[in-house]
């Protein structure tokens, strides 16, 4: 471990609590769903340019992007006006272990704004919570990561290793975004992503896969509903019979290891659903967006091999299938799954400075989502886990962070940062 006053370092940490809170509601502000990204990136590249980081921003380029692993057919149109920004902290004499911090900027839509007690993206702060959008999910963790590096800065130090720190767009449904910033070149020695996980150390994750049903039936009226053929329950019918492999894959007897503790890991949406033209017709047309989860090392042209059978099973067997047609588009995430060795001295330095912070021993998570962990862990060659604050319903109404919690993380990170890269006196 690197020799500098720890106490010094928390006490720091703390005293960013106000700071901490001013930024996370700021950043709240921006309203930064799918495709609205851009005000909340330039508000970080100021913050990055602030903190005295080299700032680059990365584009998308679809066209590089396509033929590489990881890569997930994008569900809007357009990367223009669409970027990563990354701020670097390079050392002119580097000595330790360099690292990356990474968070998304993009969050989900709200749902419905009136269900809200002060609107999606009006912060609000009372007790130990912000409520927001995105407060948890994640732009608390990006926060955390800024207010770990200020608090080392604030005590004269730096660190003596390259720091990367990233805020990616799409993590929420292709991580396309993750994954130009591995393509144009930024490596480390560790990844660090602070995901809202209630400070669990993340050692698994599930691989997600969307896709789109495309139904065709017939229409007809409804003085006789069986002269046609109902898309929207043959879109029903083809969900049914898929619910059928999300059983056969929670089973304890098909079940990955690293999943053993969870009761049920592998969940299926059916997201949304759009069909149909006259209430009294019978629906000629239906489309449907759905998810499936499924375990590590199952490979992804599989996965879709089991959807395709599904699809051809439901058209063979499902009453309400008889007449329809059904295609499948793939789009948005196709993203495997992966595990972390929980022996790498990066997992064993984050649970060990989480005691030191918090007195308690940490808890691991298999998660049974999907985060940009993959894109290091997988293509990068590069040790990646999770490690982020207590948040609470996430893509849900009234969305919240803790803040003690969030402050937690951030002396974890900075002591992490300290311990893993090393310090320096700091250049003024």
């Amino acid at each position: 471990m690197s020799q500098f006053d720890r106490a010094a370092l928390r006490e720091a940490v703390s005293k960013r609590t106000q700071s901490a809170i001013d930024d996370l509601c700021a950043l709240v502000r921006h309203d930064s769903q799918l495709g609205n990204e851009a005000s909340a990136q330039g508000w970080i590249a100021d913050k990055f340019a602030a903190m005295g980081l080299d700032v680059e921003r990365v584009k998308i380029d679809i066209n590089a992007l396509r033929d590489q692993p990881g890569f997930s057919p994008p569900v809007i149109d357009g990367y223009d006006g669409r970027e990563n920004v990354v701020g670097l902290h390079r050392p002119q004499n580097p000595t330790g272990r360099s690292l990356i911090l990474n968070g998304h900027m993009d969050v989900v839509p709200t749902g419905p704004a009136e269900q809200w007690r002060f609107g999606p993206f009006t912060p609000h702060v009372e007790d130990d919570w912000i409520y927001g959008r995105g407060s948890g999910d994640m732009k608390a963790g990006i926060i955390a990561y800024c207010q770990a590096l200020q608090a080392l800065h604030d005590i004269g130090l730096e660190p003596a290793a390259a720091v990367t720190m990233q805020s990616v767009i799409e993590e929420e449904c292709t991580g396309n975004g993750a994954l130009a910033c591995l393509h144009a070149g930024y490596k480390a020695d560790c990844a660090i992503i602070p995901e809202p996980f209630n400070q669990t150390l993340m050692t698994a994750q599930l691989g997600v896969m969307w896709f789109q049903i495309h139904v065709s039936g017939s229409p007809a009226h409804v003085l006789d509903t069986s002269a046609g053929s109902n898309a929207i329950e043959a879109a029903f019918g083809f969900f049914e019979t898929l619910k059928e492999v999300e059983e056969i894959w929670n089973h304890p007897t098909h079940r990955h290891a690293a999943f053993g503790a969870h009761v049920h890991p592998v969940n299926f949406n059916l997201g949304k659903i759009d069909g149909g033209e006259w209430a009294s017709t019978v629906p000629p047309v239906c489309t449907a967006d759905i998810r499936v989860g499924f375990y590590p090392g199952m490979e992804l042209e599989k996965v879709r091999e089991t959807i395709e059978a599904v699809k051809q099973s439901a058209l063979d067997n499902h009453p309400a299938s008889k007449g329809a047609k059904i295609e499948i588009t793939y789009r948005g995430f196709q993203a495997e799954g992966c595990e972390m060795d929980i022996n790498h001295p990066m997992m064993s330095m984050i649970g060990d400075i989480h005691q030191e912070v918090t007195g308690k021993e940490i808890r691991n998570l298999a998660s049974t989502a999907t985060t940009d962990a993959r894109f290091f862990q997988i293509y990068g060659n590069i040790p990646a886990t999770c490690y982020g604050p207590k948040a609470e319903r996430i893509h849900g109404i009234d969305e919240r962070v803790s803040i003690a919690s969030m402050m937690e993380v951030t002396e974890v990170l900075a002591l992490f940062i300290a311990d893993w890269c090393g310090v320096q006196k700091r250049d003024t």
